[in-house]
């Protein structure tokens, strides 16, 4: 019975990745040709910044959100209670005054100190509220938002030019009710006039962030969204039709609302069928990722805790619904059986032959060993010409640096990660709520347009 079960996990380890990579293949998918949008076609959308002690990023993330070059937008930063000098930066940078605004009152959340409209900018505001955690940020600003179209950035995303020209025009779908985009590392590029350049001049921390996000975002994420199967869509970087997040009650407490929300809205499709959420790889985003290892071992034990979190909490739906919806099998197969059951069970059946079968351990490590890295070799390297298509080009020395990011990634990081996973699914079971907060740089970023060359990282 345990060969058997090993033989199946390995087939199914194997398939999985192929599977994707074949599916992430730019054959019948929609490409954003950044066409021209006729006037009065813009969708209305409200961009909303949760702020928890961001002194150190702040001014970079107002600097961004300047530089957008969409005028159908409203701008609301949530306070949300921080300790330090965030608030003041708002002051200071916007110039702030008491406005008063109706609110939906459709969703709970923390007592609102004040509500301000920047003097400086006429479709800014900032919402000044006691603490109650991100998830009450967001409801906080979802309730005060005016538009259709709800926007989710993190404090320390900086999106590119076009990247709301993108989602307008995915968005002019009926059936379209959420989105992600694509979502690059702020450290280690540069724009250049109108082109972005990559850098992996950074340290390997970053580096291995990096490649990470190549190949999640150009397959995974995107083979997902062709099977109608996304189970995440990035809190650092998503879009939402308004009325459908009052229907499912806003954001719930949970280490990871990213993957709740995004839960929340399967189910409404579940209910609603024909609706839809899709995945836009040109609309691109850029957030601070942890340059250390113990802020990225924080980050990433908090999002295997939300995960397994969100597994439990919506078990019901998705064991009832593993036959027929692709989101229910790839999230309980290919995540939850493939992502975190078969570590454990790899760790369990090596230890049980080290003590029975010394040979016969050697032999599987052997196995496993060559397997892995091969596997691994080849979706990288297809990773990397997926990123290609969608203009992400590294050049001269940066090819050097990106080989020997992937010889390392492929016999170091990867099993760091795996360590990541084994360390996080007992966490949730200890101190499951515990967030963690990840320190910001405190690098100050140049993002001004007029600069012909720009260092971001």
């Amino acid at each position: 019975m345990m060969q058997f079960f090993t033989l199946l996990l390995l087939f199914l380890c194997t398939f999985f990745p192929l599977l994707h990579m074949l599916n992430a293949l730019p054959i019948f998918f929609y490409r954003n040709n950044s066409q021209p949008i006729l006037e009065g076609t813009h969708k209305k959308m409200s961009i909303l910044i949760p702020c928890y002690n961001e002194e150190r990023i702040i001014e970079t993330t107002i600097k961004g959100i300047e530089r957008i070059d969409y005028m159908a937008k409203e701008v609301i930063y949530i306070n949300d209670g921080s300790q330090d000098g965030t608030m003041k930066i708002l002051h200071n940078l916007l110039k702030l005054v008491p406005e008063d605004r109706k609110t939906s009152n459709r969703l709970s959340f923390k007592k609102i100190k004040n509500f301000y409209k920047s003097t400086l900018y006429s479709n800014v505001y900032v919402i000044d509220k006691e603490n109650g955690g991100k998830h009450d940020a967001l409801n906080a600003g979802i309730d005060y938002s005016k538009n259709e179209l709800v926007v989710t950035l993190d404090a320390d995303c900086i999106l590119a030019d076009d990247a709301l020209n993108v989602l307008n025009q995915v968005f002019h779908d009926k059936d379209v009710i959420a989105g992600g985009g694509m979502v690059h590392p702020l450290q280690g590029v540069r724009f250049n006039k109108n082109k972005v350049e990559r850098s992996l001049l950074v340290n390997y921390v970053t580096r291995f962030q990096i490649f990470e996000f190549i190949k999640g975002f150009y397959i995974n994420r995107v083979s997902l969204a062709k099977f109608n199967a996304l189970s995440v869509i990035s809190g650092a970087f998503g879009i939402f039709n308004k009325e459908i997040l009052f229907h499912v009650g806003g954001y719930r407490e949970t280490l990871g609302e990213d993957i709740d929300i995004t839960l929340k809205f399967q189910q409404y499709i579940l209910k609603n069928p024909g609706k839809k959420m899709v995945f836009a790889p040109d609309a691109v985003c850029y957030t601070e990722c942890p340059e250390t290892w113990k802020d990225l071992f924080k980050q990433r034990v908090r999002w295997q805790k939300a995960f397994i979190d969100c597994i439990i909490h919506y078990f019901p739906m998705l064991i009832k619904t593993f036959l027929f919806r692709t989101v229910s099998f790839f999230m309980l197969i290919d995540s939850f059986l493939l992502g975190t059951i078969a570590i454990y069970y790899t760790i369990f059946n090596l230890g049980y032959m080290f003590f029975t079968n010394l040979d016969q351990a050697k032999n599987l490590i052997l196995f496993y060993l060559i397997g892995v890295v091969s596997l691994n070799l080849i979706y990288s390297i297809f990773a990397i010409s997926l990123a290609r298509y969608y203009g992400v080009h590294f050049k001269g020395k940066e090819k050097k640096r990106l080989a020997i990011t992937i010889i390392l990634d492929l016999f170091v990081y990867r099993f760091v990660t795996l360590f990541f996973v084994l360390f996080g699914t007992v966490a949730y079971f200890i101190k499951r709520n515990d967030w963690n907060k990840v320190a910001r740089t405190g690098r100050v970023y140049e993002i001004e347009k007029e600069k012909e060359m720009m260092d971001v990282g």
